[in-house]
Protein backbone atom coordinates (compact mmCIF):
# COMPACT_ATOMS: atom_id res chain seq x y z
CA UNK A 1 0.00 0.00 0.00
CA UNK A 2 1.24 3.48 -0.82
CA UNK A 3 1.75 5.46 2.39
CA UNK A 4 3.73 8.42 1.06
CA UNK A 5 4.94 9.87 -2.22
CA UNK A 6 7.12 12.69 -3.43
CA UNK A 7 7.55 14.39 -6.79
CA UNK A 8 10.91 15.93 -7.70
CA UNK A 9 12.43 17.13 -11.00
CA UNK A 10 15.50 15.59 -12.59
CA UNK A 11 17.53 18.24 -14.45
CA UNK A 12 21.32 17.68 -14.36
CA UNK A 13 21.69 21.21 -13.01
CA UNK A 14 20.15 20.02 -9.75
CA UNK A 15 23.58 18.55 -8.97
CA UNK A 16 25.91 21.32 -7.68
CA UNK A 17 28.88 19.87 -9.58
CA UNK A 18 27.10 20.77 -12.81
CA UNK A 19 26.53 24.47 -12.12
CA UNK A 20 29.06 25.42 -9.48
CA UNK A 21 28.30 27.55 -6.45
CA UNK A 22 27.66 30.77 -8.38
CA UNK A 23 26.27 29.59 -11.71
CA UNK A 24 23.18 30.99 -13.43
CA UNK A 25 20.19 31.05 -11.09
CA UNK A 26 22.26 29.80 -8.14
CA UNK A 27 19.90 31.11 -5.47
CA UNK A 28 16.84 29.60 -7.12
CA UNK A 29 18.61 26.28 -7.60
CA UNK A 30 19.54 26.20 -3.91
CA UNK A 31 15.87 26.75 -3.10
CA UNK A 32 14.89 23.91 -5.44
CA UNK A 33 17.49 21.55 -3.98
CA UNK A 34 16.30 22.34 -0.46
CA UNK A 35 12.70 21.57 -1.43
CA UNK A 36 13.79 18.23 -2.91
CA UNK A 37 15.74 17.29 0.21
CA UNK A 38 12.73 18.13 2.38
CA UNK A 39 10.48 16.00 0.16
CA UNK A 40 12.80 13.00 0.43
CA UNK A 41 12.92 13.46 4.20
CA UNK A 42 9.13 13.17 4.28
CA UNK A 43 9.33 9.83 2.45
CA UNK A 44 11.91 8.42 4.84
CA UNK A 45 10.00 9.80 7.81
CA UNK A 46 7.01 7.68 6.80
CA UNK A 47 9.06 4.56 7.70
CA UNK A 48 8.28 2.59 4.54
CA UNK A 49 9.04 -1.09 4.11
CA UNK A 50 10.03 -0.31 0.52
CA UNK A 51 11.03 2.86 -1.28
CA UNK A 52 10.31 2.87 -5.03
CA UNK A 53 12.01 5.40 -7.30
CA UNK A 54 10.42 5.81 -10.73
CA UNK A 55 11.34 8.06 -13.64
CA UNK A 56 11.19 8.37 -17.39
CA UNK A 57 13.41 6.04 -19.43
CA UNK A 58 13.78 4.57 -22.89
CA UNK A 59 11.73 1.56 -21.88
CA UNK A 60 9.80 0.29 -18.89
CA UNK A 61 12.07 -1.86 -16.76
CA UNK A 62 13.29 -2.47 -13.24
CA UNK A 63 16.94 -1.85 -12.55
CA UNK A 64 18.21 -4.76 -10.40
CA UNK A 65 20.22 -4.01 -7.26
CA UNK A 66 23.96 -4.46 -7.20
CA UNK A 67 25.19 -6.76 -4.45
CA UNK A 68 26.93 -4.65 -1.79
CA UNK A 69 30.65 -5.27 -1.33
CA UNK A 70 31.96 -6.94 1.86
CA UNK A 71 32.04 -4.66 4.88
CA UNK A 72 35.74 -5.35 5.38
CA UNK A 73 38.50 -4.22 3.02
CA UNK A 74 36.21 -2.73 0.34
CA UNK A 75 37.67 -2.93 -3.16
CA UNK A 76 38.71 0.15 -5.15
CA UNK A 77 35.73 2.05 -6.52
CA UNK A 78 33.41 1.17 -3.64
CA UNK A 79 30.81 3.96 -3.23
CA UNK A 80 31.37 6.25 -0.22
CA UNK A 81 29.47 5.67 3.00
CA UNK A 82 25.90 6.92 2.77
CA UNK A 83 25.50 6.04 -0.92
CA UNK A 84 22.34 3.94 -1.23
CA UNK A 85 22.85 0.41 -2.54
CA UNK A 86 21.71 -0.67 -5.96
CA UNK A 87 22.56 0.45 -9.49
CA UNK A 88 24.26 3.78 -10.06
CA UNK A 89 24.16 6.53 -12.64
CA UNK A 90 26.33 9.17 -14.23
CA UNK A 91 26.10 12.45 -16.13
CA UNK A 92 28.68 11.47 -18.74
CA UNK A 93 26.11 12.00 -21.52
CA UNK A 94 26.09 15.66 -20.47
CA UNK A 95 29.90 15.88 -20.48
CA UNK A 96 29.93 16.14 -16.68
CA UNK A 97 32.38 13.92 -14.76
CA UNK A 98 29.85 12.96 -12.11
CA UNK A 99 28.95 9.44 -11.00
CA UNK A 100 26.78 8.22 -8.14
CA UNK A 101 26.75 4.58 -7.12
CA UNK A 102 28.91 1.69 -8.27
CA UNK A 103 27.29 0.66 -11.56
CA UNK A 104 26.26 3.69 -13.70
CA UNK A 105 23.39 2.18 -15.70
CA UNK A 106 20.46 4.34 -14.59
CA UNK A 107 18.72 6.82 -16.94
CA UNK A 108 18.94 10.52 -16.12
CA UNK A 109 15.71 10.61 -14.11
CA UNK A 110 16.84 7.83 -11.77
CA UNK A 111 20.42 9.11 -11.65
CA UNK A 112 19.16 12.36 -10.12
CA UNK A 113 16.92 10.35 -7.79
CA UNK A 114 19.98 8.36 -6.76
CA UNK A 115 21.86 11.58 -6.05
CA UNK A 116 19.00 12.86 -3.88
CA UNK A 117 18.97 9.66 -1.84
CA UNK A 118 22.76 9.51 -1.55
CA UNK A 119 22.66 12.48 0.83
CA UNK A 120 20.44 10.55 3.27
CA UNK A 121 21.01 7.64 5.60
CA UNK A 122 19.68 4.84 3.43
CA UNK A 123 21.44 1.81 4.89
CA UNK A 124 18.25 0.56 6.55
CA UNK A 125 16.00 1.25 3.58
CA UNK A 126 15.09 -1.19 0.83
CA UNK A 127 14.99 0.62 -2.51
CA UNK A 128 13.83 -0.51 -5.94
CA UNK A 129 14.41 1.44 -9.17
CA UNK A 130 11.93 1.56 -12.04
CA UNK A 131 12.16 3.28 -15.38
CA UNK A 132 8.89 3.98 -17.17
CA UNK A 133 8.95 4.44 -20.93
CA UNK A 134 8.60 8.18 -21.49
CA UNK A 135 5.98 7.56 -24.21
CA UNK A 136 4.06 4.96 -22.19
CA UNK A 137 0.29 5.05 -22.51
CA UNK A 138 -1.64 6.31 -19.51
CA UNK A 139 -3.15 2.88 -18.84
CA UNK A 140 0.31 1.30 -18.71
CA UNK A 141 1.52 3.95 -16.25
CA UNK A 142 -1.50 3.48 -14.00
CA UNK A 143 -1.11 -0.30 -14.07
CA UNK A 144 2.55 -0.07 -13.12
CA UNK A 145 1.75 2.28 -10.27
CA UNK A 146 -0.88 -0.09 -8.91
CA UNK A 147 1.62 -2.94 -9.13
CA UNK A 148 4.33 -0.99 -7.33
CA UNK A 149 2.00 0.07 -4.53
CA UNK A 150 1.24 -3.60 -3.83
CA UNK A 151 4.88 -4.66 -3.44
CA UNK A 152 4.93 -4.17 0.34
CA UNK A 153 2.58 -3.26 3.20
CA UNK A 154 4.13 0.22 3.42
CA UNK A 155 5.43 1.64 0.13
CA UNK A 156 6.87 5.11 -0.43
CA UNK A 157 7.28 6.35 -4.00
CA UNK A 158 9.61 9.01 -5.39
CA UNK A 159 8.44 10.12 -8.85
CA UNK A 160 11.08 11.99 -10.83
CA UNK A 161 9.87 14.27 -13.64
CA UNK A 162 10.20 17.67 -15.30
CA UNK A 163 7.39 19.86 -16.58
CA UNK A 164 7.17 21.81 -19.85
CA UNK A 165 10.50 22.81 -21.37
CA UNK A 166 9.13 24.52 -24.46
CA UNK A 167 9.77 27.98 -23.02
CA UNK A 168 13.51 27.25 -23.03
CA UNK A 169 13.36 26.49 -26.74
CA UNK A 170 11.58 29.71 -27.67
CA UNK A 171 12.14 33.33 -26.79
CA UNK A 172 13.45 33.59 -23.21
CA UNK A 173 10.88 35.20 -20.96
CA UNK A 174 8.12 35.01 -23.54
CA UNK A 175 4.69 33.85 -22.43
CA UNK A 176 3.59 30.38 -23.45
CA UNK A 177 -0.13 29.78 -22.84
CA UNK A 178 0.15 26.07 -23.56
CA UNK A 179 2.93 25.54 -21.06
CA UNK A 180 1.21 27.78 -18.51
CA UNK A 181 -2.02 25.81 -18.80
CA UNK A 182 -0.14 22.54 -18.38
CA UNK A 183 1.60 23.94 -15.30
CA UNK A 184 -1.80 24.81 -13.86
CA UNK A 185 -3.03 21.25 -14.43
CA UNK A 186 -0.03 19.63 -12.78
CA UNK A 187 0.21 21.99 -9.82
CA UNK A 188 -3.52 21.66 -9.16
CA UNK A 189 -3.21 17.87 -9.13
CA UNK A 190 -0.15 17.88 -6.86
CA UNK A 191 -1.57 20.49 -4.47
CA UNK A 192 -4.80 18.54 -4.09
CA UNK A 193 -3.27 15.03 -4.01
CA UNK A 194 -5.64 14.19 -6.84
CA UNK A 195 -4.52 11.12 -8.81
CA UNK A 196 -7.45 11.58 -11.19
CA UNK A 197 -6.09 14.93 -12.38
CA UNK A 198 -2.66 13.40 -12.97
CA UNK A 199 -4.24 10.51 -14.86
CA UNK A 200 -6.05 13.03 -17.08
CA UNK A 201 -2.80 14.52 -18.43
CA UNK A 202 -2.67 14.00 -22.19
CA UNK A 203 0.39 12.01 -23.37
CA UNK A 204 0.11 13.77 -26.74
CA UNK A 205 1.25 17.00 -25.08
CA UNK A 206 4.61 15.50 -24.06
CA UNK A 207 6.35 16.09 -27.38
CA UNK A 208 4.59 19.37 -28.07
CA UNK A 209 5.56 20.93 -24.73
CA UNK A 210 8.79 18.95 -24.11
CA UNK A 211 7.40 17.39 -20.92
CA UNK A 212 9.67 14.77 -19.34
CA UNK A 213 7.63 13.81 -16.28
CA UNK A 214 4.12 12.87 -17.38
CA UNK A 215 4.68 9.09 -17.36
CA UNK A 216 6.22 9.06 -13.88
CA UNK A 217 3.43 11.25 -12.50
CA UNK A 218 0.85 8.87 -13.92
CA UNK A 219 2.63 5.96 -12.24
CA UNK A 220 2.09 7.90 -9.02
CA UNK A 221 -1.57 8.31 -9.97
CA UNK A 222 -1.92 4.55 -10.28
CA UNK A 223 -0.16 3.93 -6.98
CA UNK A 224 -2.33 6.48 -5.15
CA UNK A 225 -5.66 5.47 -6.69
CA UNK A 226 -6.91 4.02 -3.42
CA UNK A 227 -7.04 6.15 -0.29
CA UNK A 228 -6.86 9.81 0.68
CA UNK A 229 -3.64 11.80 0.96
CA UNK A 230 -2.56 15.07 2.51
CA UNK A 231 -0.62 17.16 -0.02
CA UNK A 232 2.10 19.77 0.25
CA UNK A 233 3.17 21.57 -2.94
CA UNK A 234 6.67 22.65 -1.92
CA UNK A 235 7.95 24.20 -5.14
CA UNK A 236 6.48 25.18 -8.50
CA UNK A 237 8.48 27.51 -10.75
CA UNK A 238 10.24 27.69 -14.10
CA UNK A 239 13.84 28.72 -13.50
CA UNK A 240 15.79 28.77 -16.74
CA UNK A 241 12.43 28.52 -18.58
CA UNK A 242 11.69 24.88 -17.60
CA UNK A 243 8.93 23.96 -15.13
CA UNK A 244 9.89 22.05 -12.00
CA UNK A 245 7.58 20.85 -9.25
CA UNK A 246 8.27 19.41 -5.80
CA UNK A 247 5.42 17.95 -3.78
CA UNK A 248 4.70 15.39 -1.10
CA UNK A 249 1.64 13.25 -0.47
CA UNK A 250 1.14 11.44 2.83
CA UNK A 251 -1.69 8.97 3.39
CA UNK A 252 -4.25 10.50 5.70
CA UNK A 253 -4.86 7.26 7.61
CA UNK A 254 -1.81 5.03 7.54
CA UNK A 255 -1.89 1.41 8.47
CA UNK A 256 0.18 0.51 11.54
Amino acid sequence: MLIAAAVCPHPPLLVPEVTGADGPGADELRRLRAACREAVAVLLGAAPDLLVVVGGAGQTAEYPPVAPPPAETPPPGTPPAGTPPGPGGSLRDFAVPFTVGADPVLPLSLTIGKWLLAATAMESQKVTWWGIASAAATADCLNLGEKLAALAPRVALLAMGDGPGRRARGVPGATDPGADHYDDQVTAALAAADPGLLAALDPRRDEELFVAGRAAWQVLAGAAARGAFTADLRYAAAPLEVSYYVATWVRAHQAD
